[in-house]
């Protein structure tokens, strides 16, 4: 087999929050492995920018305005993607919304959009993209994308943190339901990684002189990082692997 198990050709990957950051680059990699890769995004110039760059690698792409946190238009834009491109193979479940405060003053508001986006976005788009696969019988990838603030404590951001230890949890029933019908699901764990939600923290002396210590990596993680372990979720190679979580954060975890 070699590495042929890794080949995409004639898949289809959607990945949600895909116009930037993890999602864009877990995109570029599914690509380039072969595979067609259909993002969704709630920003039209991003989304735009981000399928000519899918397209500029020589695969098949394209971008679809949505909002995952609203059910109606998840369900759209699902229809929408099987329209152009007939199937669906693997779910990368990306899309996210942060929000920090003092927990003691942390805005309702606030926190009902952090569930929506993250967690109920995520049921949404899992839900259109199982029923799908079961339906065709060919199996699936499901893939979540949670976060280390679901692994320790994450000070002023519990909103976030609640939803990615959600995610965990959902994922993981998902992949002992959806086993009998050759349909994994697994979660990515990502640490400190250079994206537009990170970039107020990007290059503060405080910050990184606090945190950048204790990434035995000594660097930021960039969302690059991300499109092996993107392709070897959508590939055959990890046809036997379910309900596991991968961590990718330089080791900061484990210092």
């Amino acid at each position: 087999m070699g590495l042929k198990q890794f080949d995409l050709s004639g898949r289809v990957a959607l990945v949600t929050g895909g116009n930037s950051g993890i999602g864009l680059g877990m995109g570029k990699g599914l690509i380039e492995a072969g595979a067609t890769v259909c993002i969704w995004g709630t920003n039209q110039k991003k989304n735009n920018v981000a399928e000519g760059t899918l397209r500029s690698l020589g695969g098949q792409a394209a971008a679809i305005l949505c909002d995952v946190s609203d059910e109606t238009q998840v369900k759209k834009a699902f229809q929408e993607t099987l329209s152009l491109f007939g199937k669906v193979d693997s779910c990368f479940a990306n899309a996210g919304a942060g929000g920090g405060a003092p927990f003691h003053e942390f805005p309702t508001e606030t926190w009902r959009k952090v569930m929506a986006v993250n967690l109920d976005g995520t049921f949404f788009t899992f839900r259109e993209a199982a029923r799908h696969m079961i339906e065709r019988e060919e199996g699936g990838r499901l893939i979540g994308t949670s976060s280390t603030s679901a692994i320790h404590g994450a000070a002023r951001n519990e909103a976030y943190a609640a939803t990615k230890g959600a995610m965990l949890a959902l994922t993981r029933g998902l992949a002992v339901e959806l086993a009998r019908y050759q349909i994994t699901a697994n979660s990515i764990i990502p640490g400190w990684i250079e994206t537009a939600m990170t970039a107020p923290r990007v290059g503060d002396e405080k910050f990184e002189d606090r945190v950048m210590k204790r990434v035995p990596a000594r660097r930021w993680g960039r969302p690059e990082d991300f499109a092996g372990l993107a392709v070897y979720l959508a590939s055959e190679a990890s046809s036997y692997q379910t309900g596991e979580e991968f961590v990718v954060d330089g080791g900061y975890t484990r210092f």
